[in-house]
């Protein structure tokens, strides 16, 4: 939005800004912020940035807290949901004493990961597509404690709510694919929150009911520089969830909030560009796409097992990747289906338009740590040379789940859990680590953390144990 500081300081003047809210992204892909008012935002702060503790936000220890936050102009925005006009910026993470760019920042990795890139040689720039799929409810609870492990969600699109006998228009389990009014009940709550954010500088390409029935809904924006498709996740799920509370509703962008029903996906889209031209487009190539493009293909899938770790870091994550939906379950790449772990769009023809979509992650991964794990995999496939189809991995253009289950087996399967992915991860990360984008402390740190996360989900008893086993 800015290039300069003097433009921002005609903006506060001109718009009667009174606040300036400075975000930033943890390691694990929450937003934090302060908020300063108007006249406390100098160009000191460009050079000299405003502190805080580093180590309550897990990038530091306790004893070495002490970190800054620098502002990017060109990421300005007006916030909508606060009382006072105000600016957002969102921003960079550097060292308080030394004032370097900290080298643990999800932001600053996702940018040495297209430095790379560049540095290869094979393209100068990487272009991302994320889609978003949430849930929109009237009523989220839960409880744990020793006694008590209970959730409940609610939705006036819900079917159970014809069982009242009221007169009521709700949509059918898996029926909400594209639905319309009266059933789709959240027509105008998306519209809001893709003016909103098309307001803050993010473009929509469109918005829609998505398959599952009791709320479930669809965001999606074109394809973007890779950094700001990163800000844009963070933006869209910021004011996804803001609106929503405006309304009296609470969105979620948990993968499987619903038993039996679709879960929510976060499919990236990918390109890379050389010289504005597309990298992965030959028109003499299977489906149109380049030897770099399938080689990226090949990367993407041998590494699939570890990237997981990133793109699908929440025990619930694992809820979405089963059989019978459209969450993909192997590492296999297809045209068109949509069970593959790796889909090239039929309807993407044109020259400029020819890329693929790797569909396992979803919208509780951090987006800068994601995207650099995908395309450090993506590199790493074209710089060994991988072919896609002589390792295993497809093209499969059939129904996978109509084949017999020792024909199946010859697929290679993703991560069934959290545990097998950071196992995965633990075994093969060299591929992050060896440019030196992706520092070795990090893994560590995300393999421990995570690691515990997945003990204190696995050591709770069940409901559904209760129900299964109590009698015995």
């Amino acid at each position: 939005m800015f290039k300069q500081f003097s433009q921002v300081q005609d903006f506060l003047n001109d718009k009667h800004i009174q606040d300036v809210d400075l975000k930033f992204c943890d390691l694990w892909g929450r937003w934090h912020h302060v908020t300063i008012p108007n006249q406390a935002f100098t160009e000191e702060i460009l050079s000299e940035g405003v502190g805080f503790d580093g180590s309550s936000v897990g990038f530091k220890s306790v004893h070495s807290g002490d970190m800054v936050l620098i502002p990017d102009l060109g990421t300005g925005f007006v916030d909508p949901f606060w009382a006072k006009p105000t600016l957002s910026f969102i921003c960079n993470t550097y060292e308080a004493d030394t004032k370097e760019r900290f080298s643990g920042d999800p932001r600053q990795i996702l940018h040495n990961a297209e430095g790379y890139l560049a540095k290869s040689g094979i393209a100068d720039q990487s272009i991302w597509g994320p889609e978003f799929e949430f849930y929109v409810f009237d009523h989220l609870s839960f409880t744990n404690d020793i006694n008590t492990a209970a959730y409940r969600v609610d939705s006036s699109e819900a079917s159970w709510r014809g069982g009242d006998h009221e007169l009521r228009y709700t949509i059918p389990l898996h029926g909400g694919y594209h639905a319309i009014p009266p059933n789709d009940q959240l027509y105008n709550l998306r519209s809001e929150i893709s003016q909103g954010v098309n307001d803050a500088g993010i473009p929509v390409k469109y918005h829609h009911h998505e398959v599952g029935g009791p709320g479930q809904c669809e965001i999606e924006t074109p394809l973007l520089p890779i950094q700001q498709a990163g800000d844009a996740v963070m933006i869209i799920k910021y004011f996804t969830k803001m609106t929503a509370i405006k309304h009296g509703q609470i969105a979620t962008f948990l993968p499987k909030p619903l038993y039996g029903e679709a879960g929510n996906g976060m499919h990236f889209h990918q390109q890379l560009l050389s010289n504005g031209k597309n990298a992965f487009y030959d028109p003499q190539g299977a489906h149109s796409l380049s030897q770099i493009a399938l080689q990226y293909i090949g990367g993407l899938l041998r590494h699939a097992p570890a990237l997981l770790a990133f793109t699908n870091p929440s025990t619930n994550s694992y809820r979405r990747l089963v059989p019978g939906f459209e969450a993909p379950i192997n590492a296999f790449f297809s045209v068109g289906n949509r069970s593959a772990a790796i889909r090239i769009p039929k309807y993407a023809t044109h020259p400029r338009e020819v890329r693929f979509e790797f569909r396992p992650p979803d919208a509780t991964c951090n987006p800068y740590l994601a995207m650099a794990a995908m395309l450090l995999a993506g590199i790493d496939g074209i710089e060994q040379g991988i072919d896609p189809t002589a390792a295993g991995f497809g093209p499969i253009n059939e129904d996978i789940f109509s084949w017999s289950p020792k024909k199946r087996e010859k697929i290679k399967s993703l991560p069934t859990s959290l545990g097998d992915a950071l196992r995965s991860l633990e075994k093969d990360h060299e591929f992050l680590t060896k440019n030196g984008v992706v520092p070795e402390s990090l893994i560590e740190q995300w393999l421990a953390v995570k690691s515990q996360e997945e003990r204190a989900v696995r050591s709770r008893p069940h409901p559904y144990e209760i129900q299964l086993y109590f009698d015995l």
